[in-house]
């Protein structure tokens, strides 16, 4: 039998070695793939003007599956000046190629579960009423809208002449920006689509139900942001009251939902966003099971394409460093998603055994497990290298 493609995206800065010893992993797990790698990142943007070039679009639509590292972004006067002098005169805007990936592809479900591992010393704990500590069990599955939003890269500096025309026919926009000079005005936009906001709403019910989840809650802002938050949470009680009356359905503003999740954690199950709140939300949560070295992600469209990644970037600094130090448990995470999309769930299952061996067992712990501040000596110190930590996990399969 062929063996499965799967594409590979290192992309920039730590994402090189997290992936590295990722693909250690899942070969000593038994997942039998040949890996096909896509350029992607700063380097391409730097020498080609583009950081997501034809040739890796390619490669994924012909393959379907990728494992993702890391990228770089950085404001745009900083990556025109980064780029080879030839090419910064030729008008070229970076944009975030996983962000293009998304767009390209369609990849709208974005799903970042957050769980806790027991005996990880990062864990999220609070003060008990009898004046203990208390541990939560956090087990939240995050769905955020992954192609629209404030993401969706539909804004201006200086808008043109029709879209600023078309903004001061909003009697508010007259009002309180109109007397301001066009040439000072930036605009984003936030937009969303009934389509794409019940696609998420429906994937998320779909989860909830499929793996006995008590709630779902629409994390949102309808109370100020009526058209675009309202219709998700419109459209979310209808579906709700429709076809999944047994699940219950709740409503929390962003905000508010930032202030509570250190207050009950352990109550909310599927909670379902727009792209910008659904990053804020799933970063918070993950703060309570150890921070983004623990937080990994899946995205995907309808046609079974599906990119893996974890939500941390690329930390230059740690690149820099002669061993690496990082976690690369989010990284291993993401492809435990992967496995899990492609129907490898026996295999998934066995690395996420071994993951949670090591953790409890507590014998190796990268610097941020030790609480230590990320610095070359950790290792000295005693924090795991971002090797040893995959040795650790191989060893226990």
């Amino acid at each position: 039998m062929a063996k499965r493609k799967v594409v590979t995206l290192p992309g920039d800065g730590i994402g090189h070695v997290v992936l590295e010893e990722t693909l250690r992993v899942l070969e000593s797990a038994g997942f039998q793939a040949e890996y096909i790698e896509g350029d992607i990142g700063w380097e391409y943007w730097c020498k080609e003007g583009n950081p997501l070039p034809q040739r890796t679009i390619d490669l994924i639509a012909e393959h379907k599956i990728a494992l993702f590292g890391a990228i770089t972004s950085k404001p745009k006067e900083e990556a025109v000046n980064e780029l080879s002098p030839e090419l910064q005169s030729e008008g070229l805007i970076y944009s975030s190629p996983i962000v293009g990936l998304r767009q390209h592809f369609n990849l709208d479900i974005c799903i970042r579960p957050c769980h806790t591992y027991v005996g990880n010393p990062l864990n999220f704990i609070r003060r008990s009423t009898d004046g203990g500590v208390d541990e939560p069990k956090v087990d939240v599955v995050i769905f955020r809208q992954n192609t629209e939003g404030l993401y969706g890269g539909v804004e201006w500096s200086d808008p043109p002449s029709q879209v600023y025309d078309a903004l001061m026919t909003h009697p508010k926009f007259k009002k309180n920006f109109g007397k301001i000079p066009k040439d000072e005005v930036s605009v984003s936009t936030r937009i969303f689509t009934k389509r794409a906001t019940e696609r998420i709403l429906r994937a998320a019910f779909d989860y909830a139900e499929k793996y006995n989840y008590k709630s779902v809650t629409v994390c949102e802002k309808p109370n100020v942001i009526r058209e675009t938050s309202g219709m998700m949470y419109r459209l979310a009680k209808e579906m709700q009251k429709k076809d999944y009356p047994q699940i219950d359905l709740w409503n929390t503003n962003i905000d508010a939902q930032m202030m509570w999740l250190t207050k009950n954690p352990e109550d909310y199950g599927v909670i379902v966003a727009g792209n910008m709140f659904g990053d804020i939300v799933s970063d918070g949560f993950a703060g309570l099971i150890g921070g983004l070295g623990f937080a990994c992600s899946a995205q995907f469209n309808d046609a079974g394409i599906g990119i893996f990644e974890p939500t941390h970037g690329s930390a230059p600094k740690y690149a820099s460093y002669e061993t690496s130090i990082v976690n690369p448990i989010a990284m291993i995470e993401s492809a435990c998603m992967m496995l899990d999309f492609i129907g490898e769930k026996e295999i998934s299952k066995k690395i996420r055994a071994a993951v949670a061996k090591v953790i409890v067992e507590a014998k190796v712990q990268t610097y941020d497990m030790k609480k230590m501040k990320g610095a070359p000596d950790v290792i000295q110190k005693g924090a795991a290298t971002t090797k040893e930590m995959a040795d650790a996990v191989i060893a226990n399969l």
